[in-house]
């Protein structure tokens, strides 16, 4: 389990590692564009959004073992790419690579731990996979802010070569052959509609903000994306093996933990967004100091996962995930009172808060999805969760930069300028706060005691 566990980290870390690297990229000898900039960031989130689904399903049909060793070999040799770059295009296509590799990482992670658990003990399985993920944001946060400080960029991607080399190699010995399923559906046609469609999506989601969400640009690639989702859609509910079919959305628990997973993760990023810019600007905080000092939120992810499984065994999802989506959404409010003179212990204790949730509420969401759909889809299932995750990360990003956008026209730089950031930022996370407690109570009544609508029998 601790091979897997940190094979998750590694692979989530590499989301927010380089956030903190875009001042020393920007003024690298690669010369990027802002524009460039904005896609060596977002490459790795785009194609890792958009192949989760598909990879998921490769595991499940040629084994969830290789599907591992072969992200672990692509993100290394992403990385490696990303480091030996010599220009702006060559640095995005490794960060490409990357999450390639990242989207074969996590379903077959979680699904290898599902399948290795007994079923009491999945809740508590899926509860130490979901704080290894939480917990690779904020590893990729310190090592973005230690790189940041004290190296360049070039040596966090190198650092990622071998860590990754040494993650297979103890994949090799310890991770037992999970038996493949021949019968679950691959439908190539049907993985290259699917993957277009989240790209056109995500990539609409994380472009509004820079371009504007009514801008050509914008508008198409939302466009195009819903229309390749709706030919998926009509196509898999008339093919006999589709690779996804649209009709487990039957299952209530199955729509709440989908809408409850991208919620909570809207609202984790939201933070992670501003973090940074009010940390550095707003309170002086180096790199480094900014990279630990969003460490306060691995306490409530460390501790209450657990005891959030605990009370999914007793007393079902409802009570976990809509108890803790509402402390997120409290969080995100208590964030939003900080300002310039915001002491640093209360701003900490603000983000434990907003851990607690996150902790009490992800494992019963997981469990949601993935129990959900049958044994032999259980990487299906992870890829599901994962992208839900992506999407929502996404979204969060994309409402509050918005919002930042709209409200802030003055330079971080200038200390004159701070007032108006923190209130812009204050406005942003109380959006997204009351966005989080509008998904709670929405997965409130999908949780509502009842007959279970039940999901279809895999083809």
């Amino acid at each position: 389990m601790l091979v897997l566990c940190a094979c998750v980290l590694v692979a989530q870390g590499m989301v927010a590692a380089v956030n903190l690297l875009i001042p020393q990229l920007a003024a690298s000898t690669l010369h990027p564009t802002p524009s460039q900039l904005l896609w060596a960031v977002d490459a790795y989130v785009i194609v890792f959004a958009a192949l989760l689904i598909p990879a998921g399903a490769l595991g499940d049909r040629y084994g969830r073992k290789g599907a591992l060793l072969a992200g672990l070999a692509l993100f290394a040799a992403g990385a490696a790419l990303s480091a030996l770059a010599v220009s702006p295009a060559v640095l995005v296509a490794g960060r490409g690579v990357c999450g390639a590799g990242a989207a074969l990482i996590m379903p077959a992670t979680m699904s290898i731990l599902v399948h290795l658990s007994a079923p009491e003990r999945r809740g508590q399985a899926l509860a130490t996979w979901t704080l290894s993920a939480g917990l690779g944001g904020l590893a990729g946060n310190v090592g973005g802010g230690l790189a940041a400080e004290h190296a360049t960029w070039r040596a966090l991607f190198w650092a990622v070569v071998p860590l990754a080399v040494l993650l297979a190699l103890a994949a090799v010995r310890i991770v037992p052959r999970i038996p493949r399923r021949p019968e679950a559906a691959i439908d190539p046609f049907g993985a290259v509609l699917l993957t277009a469609a989240l790209v056109g999506i995500v990539r609409g989601i994380i472009e509004g903000p820079s371009y504007g969400w009514t801008s050509a640009q914008v508008l198409s690639s939302f466009a195009v994306g819903a229309l390749l989702l709706v030919v998926f859609v009509l196509r898999a509910l008339r093919v006999a093996r589709p690779l996804f079919d649209p009709r487990v959305f039957r299952s209530r628990r199955l729509r709440a933990g989908t809408l409850g997973i991208g919620a909570a993760f809207f609202g984790l990023f939201s933070l992670f967004f501003v973090n940074a810019q009010y940390l550095q600007y707003a309170k002086g905080f180096s790199p480094a100091q900014t990279g630990f000092a969003i460490v306060p939120l691995t306490v409530g992810m460390a501790l209450v996962p657990k005891l959030g499984a605990r009370l999914q065994d007793r007393f079902g999802p409802r009570l976990p995930v809509t108890a803790g989506l509402a402390v997120i959404a409290a969080g995100l409010f208590l964030v939003s009172t900080a300002d310039a003179g915001t002491p640093y212990a209360l701003y900490a204790v603000h983000l434990l808060v907003l851990s607690i949730g996150t902790g009490l509420c992800a494992p019963s969401l997981t469990l949601s999805v993935v129990a959900e759909l049958p044994p032999h889809q259980a990487g299906l299932g992870s890829g599901l969760n994962t992208a839900a995750r992506e999407v929502g990360a996404a979204l969060g990003v994309a409402v509050v930069g918005t919002i930042l956008a709209s409200r802030f026209h003055g330079t971080l730089q200038d200390p004159a300028h701070v007032a108006e950031f923190t209130a812009a930022m204050s406005t942003g996370l109380r959006t997204a706060s009351l966005v989080v407690l509008a998904v709670t109570l929405v997965a409130a009544f999908l949780y509502r005691p009842g007959r279970r609508t039940g999901t279809p029998a895999a083809a």
